[in-house]
């Protein structure tokens, strides 16, 4: 276990590997972004690797994996693919899926293009949709907390957005500063430009009411990158999903709850049946506003 460099083809990628492999599936995650590697993620799988091997890696053109592609090697379906082929080369066979934020969309489009390969998936602090502004109108404290990230001229790195408790939000920061400012190839401008490829290019909710695996939606109640209400939508549009909503916490909820968020997928991952919408689900709460 720990750090490695794997090839999976036309690229290496950066690997880190916490706990041991035993007897369950290993977790595989695919991280957000993506203008960074996976390190901001550590928080919340640091306490889930005391009984789960979990597999954690960069992206092709993020962190410490192969550096200075060409665009049109920088593509959405290229982390499907590279996914894909680490599982093999590390021999995992069939694994556990994890996708947090943009990394969710690429894990549907994984389930859709390889189902075999997954036993269970977990969607954390991401979305099936691309509508998401509707949800932010209106809401005074989204607004106040973006005005404030406007004025510092970058420095806050969203930590303000994506942590709901602001007593938190400077040691969010500097777990950025720690993990180095070497931002990543792929250009937020090329999305703008309409130049990227989608995350996910089938109807997700047909691909998840379709592949036929447990499913844990994984959800911070103050979500300012991904509101709640998308969460609640997905889960509506998917009946078998299990959905968490955890209260409090904003985009970064494995960061500011790491041992309830990470007791959440142990649960999901260590449950002996396929898990179902409970009592609890249809009762999650939805955002207050201001």
């Amino acid at each position: 276990m720990g750090d490695s460099y794997v090839d999976v083809g036309d690229v290496t990628l950066f690997v880190r590997e916490l706990g041991e492999r035993g007897n369950k599936p290993s977790l595989v995650v695919i991280h957000g972004g993506p203008d960074v590697g996976h390190g901001y993620l550590l928080p919340g799988f640091e306490p889930l690797a005391r009984d789960h091997h979990i597999v954690l890696f960069d992206f092709r053109g993020c962190g410490r994996s192969t550096r200075g592609l060409p665009d049109d090697e920088l593509q959405p379906e290229y982390v499907v693919q590279d996914t894909h082929r680490l599982i093999d080369k590390l021999g995992l066979g069939q694994v556990d899926l994890l996708g947090f934020s943009t990394g969710g969309r690429a894990a549907m489009q994984f389930v859709d293009k390889h189902p075999d390969q997954v036993r269970r998936l977990i969607l954390a602090s991401t979305t099936a949709y691309t509508d998401t502004a509707q949800y932010l109108a209106g809401w005074t404290e989204y607004e106040r907390r973006q005005r404030a990230e406007d004025a510092a001229n970058g420095a806050l790195r969203n930590s303000t957005i994506f942590v709901w408790d602001l007593d938190l939000a400077p040691a969010y920061l500097q777990l950025l500063h720690d993990l180095g400012d070497d931002i990543g190839d792929w250009s937020e401008e090329r999305a703008i430009n309409g130049l990227m490829h989608p995350w996910c290019t089938g109807d997700p909710e047909q691909i998840l009411r379709d592949c036929g695996n447990p499913i844990l939606i994984l959800h911070g109640e103050k979500d300012m990158g991904f509101p709640v209400q998308l969460a609640h939508r997905l889960h509506a549009a998917v009946p078998t999903s299990h959905l968490v909503v955890i209260p409090e916490t904003a985009h970064m909820c494995h960061f500011e709850r790491p041992e309830v968020w990470s007791n959440h997928i142990r649960q999901f991952l260590d449950a002996h049946k396929s898990v179902t919408p409970s009592a609890r689900n249809s009762r999650a709460a939805q955002p207050r506003r201001g």
